[in-house]
């Protein structure tokens, strides 16, 4: 428990600390126009903290799952929870927030997360940040006059490397052998503490 609650805290703060305003990622096209593509400062900020908050709660669901898991079998057991569980808990706790919950990758384990189009731009526009030194912030686009989506990045924790780290040195051979039995496409390793994992895309109704 107290493990699982210091992961928590790690992560709760690198969220709340990222910075509202600033320079931001381009806007990623979601086939909305110019017009739609602005919200102002206070549904901005409104949408921010809401997409913060459901980030950091479905973490702490996910990450406590995930840990007795990892305590129960090791990697391997941790690896079927993912395949298995971990869908249909983001499906509940998207029902519960009101919003559709997704995390994706540049490099996908699981096939469900590949990132659409305008995912796919907030990825490449964060990673662009990333390889520069810069600070990533959470942003804000519309995908159409209905739709807020939030995106806050995803990084590299030191429990991750153990099924996402570099082969022979932070992921064990055996264990990445049981991980390509359940997702022979797999493309999510050779992570280093601290990468840039993925994104959080979080899609709300205005």
């Amino acid at each position: 428990m107290l493990r699982t609650s210091y992961i928590f805290l790690l992560y709760a703060l690198s969220i709340l600390t990222l910075p509202a305003c600033g320079e931001k990622p381009a806007p990623a096209s979601g086939g909305a126009s110019a017009q739609q593509q602005e919200l102002n400062a206070e549904e901005t900020a409104q949408y921010l903290a809401r997409g913060k908050e459901v980030a950091m709660s479905t973490f702490a669901a996910m990450s406590s799952e995930l840990l007795s898991a990892m305590q129960r079998g090791g990697v391997a057991e941790a690896a079927r929870y993912c395949k298995l569980s971990a869908y249909p808990l983001v499906d509940s706790l998207s029902e519960a927030q009101g919003a559709a919950i997704r995390r994706t990758s540049l490099k996908i384990r699981n096939a469900k997360n590949r990132p659409g189009e305008a995912e796919k731009q907030m990825l490449q526009a964060f990673q662009s940040l990333h390889d520069a030194g810069q600070l990533i912030q959470p942003s804000v686009q519309l995908a159409g006059p209905d739709t807020a989506v939030f995106y806050a990045p995803i990084q590299v924790q030191p429990l991750c490397l153990q099924c996402h780290g570099k082969l022979g040195e932070t992921m064990k051979a055996s264990d990445y052998a049981f991980i390509k039995e359940l997702y022979p496409g797999d493309e999510a390793t050779a992570y280093a503490e601290g990468d840039l994992r993925g994104i959080w895309s979080i899609r709300f109704k205005r």
